[in-house]
């Protein structure tokens, strides 16, 4: 890859913030509101004037259009409107991607990334369609039984399991290291409501191999992070923190849309991660902590297996506590709780929460955090992952 066609240490973070986190419904602000205030929340934590910023990005068709926030947070010049294509978490390492490369080649200069979600006032992710008839992909599935996200993803994730001989106990790990971290996070809407094997085992299936457990919540509120250039990174308060890669994409055929994928049983990241390695100059074993989508707990383990984490064959050692828990564990995972336990914010919460390691602030700090990774939205197309890093990295 030419030098000057990367990312590669020319945009940094300069605030992250979030709203209250709500269940599903319950949010006491419209979804508008929800998002202006995590984006004041972003700049405040900056230490700048939400005035400054001259660029959006979001994605999962984000309601809050770039022009009614420009326009209620009182900006002069709004330089960049973007949004990631795709439905799902799979954009939001993507819109990150995006505001970099906007402040890279000069389109804006400090944009910020966000996403916001009232499911009460809009409706639920987590059913299937509710309507009289049936056309188009869903003709081919739903009379089949698949319906929700939750059906769906359990196929590709039974196929996996079967070809390598996974074990339930792999997802389980992933649902309790979540849960351990939101112990600690304050923020987590499952603070203070600890999971153990028991009450795992002994939840209700969803569809298998999907306990209760292996699902992510679904949730109301807002998530930002507001991007400048690296030269104005070392201006703010927080340690530096740089977007070291970003990348987005599927393989072939990844959206074909009746089960009918030639290779079927993967998380879609196959041709993404190499990108998002050499764009970093990094490898696996360079990362410090991750964090990983969790729609479901299946998808986390294909995507690590898919980013050279561990082979398939290796999953049943590797997918155990105590290698996933922050700071002792081989490779901390999901450390603020993730869409598991902290909140279902499209993911937007992972990137964040990868941001506060390298500035030292997590709630589950992991003692050395140079590179902090994210993979967001396994199993929809596009996907997209990015790689944050401290200055020792560049």
């Amino acid at each position: 890859m030419s030098s000057d066609r990367t990312l590669r240490g020319k945009v940094g973070i300069a605030g992250v913030a979030e709203t209250t986190y709500y269940k599903r419904g319950e949010a006491p602000d419209a979804e508008f509101k929800l998002a202006l205030e995590a984006i004041v929340r972003a700049c405040a934590n900056a230490g700048i004037s939400p005035k400054d910023v001259d660029g959006f990005a979001s994605f999962s068709n984000d309601r809050s259009d770039a022009s009614r926030l420009s326009a209620a947070l009182g900006i002069n010049d709004l330089r960049f409107a973007n949004m990631q294509w795709g439905g799902g978490g799979g954009g939001g390492s993507g819109a990150i991607g995006n505001a970099a490369a906007a402040i890279t080649t000069g389109m804006a200069e400090c944009v910020v990334v966000f996403r916001a979600l009232a499911q009460g006032q809009f409706g639920r992710f987590g059913q299937g369609p509710r309507r009289n008839t049936i056309s188009g992909d869903f003709a081919h599935t739903v009379p089949y039984g698949l319906m929700s996200p939750a059906q769906m993803f359990a196929m590709k994730v039974n196929r996996f399991m079967f070809d390598h001989g996974v074990h339930q106990e792999a997802l389980r790990a992933i649902s309790l290291a979540s849960y351990h971290h939101a112990q600690n996070n304050p923020r987590a809407v499952m603070h203070g409501r600890p999971l153990d094997e028991e009450k795992y085992e002994s939840s209700r299936w969803i569809v298998e191999p999907f306990h209760l457990y292996d699902c992510c919540q679904e949730n109301d509120g807002a998530a930002a992070m507001v991007l400048v250039s690296a030269d104005r990174v070392k201006d703010f308060d927080h340690p530096p923190c740089y977007v070291l890669s970003a990348a987005a994409g599927s393989h072939h055929r990844a959206g074909a849309p009746v089960h009918n994928a030639p290779d079927y049983a993967t998380s879609a990241f196959k041709t993404l991660a190499p990108r998002l390695y050499e764009m970093a100059r990094v490898k696996a074993s360079d990362v410090d902590v991750l964090q990983s989508y969790e729609n479901f707990t299946g998808g986390v383990l294909m995507s690590m297996v898919e980013h050279d984490f561990c082979s398939p064959s290796e999953c049943n050692d590797f997918f155990a506590v105590d290698n996933l828990i922050a700071s002792t564990g081989k490779l901390p995972l999901n450390t603020s709780g993730g869409n598991l336990a902290e909140c279902y914010m499209h993911g937007l919460g992972l990137n964040i929460e990868a941001v506060r390691q390298v500035w030292g602030e997590s709630s589950n700090q992991v003692d050395t955090a140079d590179v902090s990774m994210v993979i967001s939205g396994p199993m929809v197309t596009p996907v997209s992952a990015c790689i944050f890093g401290s200055e020792a990295t560049l």
